[in-house]
């Protein structure tokens, strides 16, 4: 089976940043680490850590991006939950041979050289999850 080290960060589609965070960092009081832009994703993202997870908050830079027809489609709220594994194409091989459906069929690698991959809702009940490889310690 797949080794799942943890719940790495559950990601919250926004239309307004500063309005999101009024929530997530003023009135429930997580601290906001950093807001970043992420070219890959077209987006906008604050991090706010919750213990050894992260809620992002992701806000489209573009209206034609993944994330934007998303948010027109289904408004704001919940995106994914993303979970880190150890082998992210060990995990793929496993998840193909047992017939789960992926939105990649291998690892896309952001910016810092994070690996990470989706799987389609339809084959998790209807959740969108990330996997997610951090780039090993050197």
């Amino acid at each position: 089976m797949p080794s799942i080290k943890r719940i790495h960060h559950i990601a919250v589609v926004v239309n307004d940043m500063e309005k999101s965070l009024g929530f997530w960092r003023d009135a429930l009081g997580i601290p906001l680490d950093h807001i970043k832009y992420v070219p890959e994703q077209e987006s906008q993202v604050a991090f706010l850590p919750t213990g050894n997870s992260v809620i992002e908050l992701v806000k489209p830079t573009t209206e034609d991006s993944g994330v934007a027809r998303y948010l027109a489609r289904r408004g704001p709220g919940m995106h994914h939950l993303c979970v880190e594994v150890d082998d992210i194409e060990n995990t793929l091989e496993k998840l193909r041979n047992k017939g789960v459906r992926l939105i990649n069929d291998s690892p896309l690698i952001s910016q810092d050289g994070t690996k990470y991959v989706f799987i389609h809702p339809e084959s998790t009940g209807g959740v969108l999850i990330e996997l997610y490889e951090s780039q090993k310690e050197k």
